[in-house]
């Protein structure tokens, strides 16, 4: 099944939409696709054409395409468990909340918190992502838990606060203290970053950029080889008893 969903051009483009029902899972279930366009409640076909080809056995097998302004769209993808969603433009916060399945790609940019609290499937953005990407929320222990995230851009700060289990490649630079409290998976900065895995217990970061004000409390173990660049491994954050692993290739400590 492949749904073909083309946003109309709005009259205040600005104004938040909530759109957690757009998923596969609701699509095939046949459920009314409703959405919150400011405080109004509507149906998506109120600001959208709807175009459904074919049939599925299973959410696994419906294929969601998104045309047009969706930079407010906020949502989208929350929950999934199977099936695939690609956005031709840019996206609004929370892209692929809790999601468990299934793949998103985004071919523009991603605001906040993409990838929040994700438990499996695969999240590649095209563009940049905003602050908190693949992070927990206020609050919460646990940031993301399973799948994959590649940004092919930049992202904000805090990315991957919280951070509990799967992978996520950054292939550009990250804001502020990206990996703080990390508790497990791995994480990849291919470029530059600014006070790294900060309080983090467990998994394993690695910084083919430049780590400015490095975090104090680590312990340097030595070098290792890897793609090629000698990374300077260190253990920590030994001021919160972990036994992270942090390998960055150039640093600098916090002055």
């Amino acid at each position: 099944m492949k749904v073909t969903i083309t946003l109309w051009d709005r009259d205040n483009p600005l104004i938040p939409v909530e759109a957690e029902m757009i998923t596969p899972d609701a699509f095939f279930s046949g459920e009314e696709i409703i959405i919150a366009v400011g405080n109004r409640h509507m149906r998506l076909d109120g600001i959208a054409d709807i175009h459904i080809e074919g049939e599925a056995s299973s959410a696994a097998e419906v294929a969601i395409e998104i045309r047009g302004d969706s930079a407010r769209f906020k949502r989208v993808g929350e929950m999934m468990t199977a099936g695939s969603i690609t956005i031709e433009g840019d996206i609004g916060m929370h892209c692929g909340n809790f999601m468990s399945g299934g793949s998103i790609e985004i071919l523009g940019s991603a605001d906040g918190w993409l990838g929040r609290e994700m438990k499996g499937g695969e999240i590649i953005c095209h563009g940049d992502a905003g602050d908190y990407c693949g992070a927990g929320y206020r609050g919460g222990r646990k940031g993301m838990r399973g799948g994959s995230i590649e940004v092919v851009g930049s992202v904000g700060d805090f990315a991957c606060e919280h951070i509990a289990g799967g992978e996520v490649i950054i292939r550009g630079n990250t804001g502020d203290y990206p990996c703080a409290e990390m508790k497990g998976g791995t994480v990849i900065i291919l470029g530059d970053c600014s006070r790294v895995c900060a309080n983090m217990s467990a998994g394993t970061c690695y910084v083919y950029g430049y780590a400015d004000e490095m975090i104090p409390t680590f312990e340097r173990i030595g070098c290792v080889d890897r793609d090629g660049l000698q990374l300077h491994h260190f253990r920590g954050d030994v001021a919160n008893r972990g036994h992270g692993d942090l390998y960055v290739a150039r640093y600098g400590y916090l002055s």
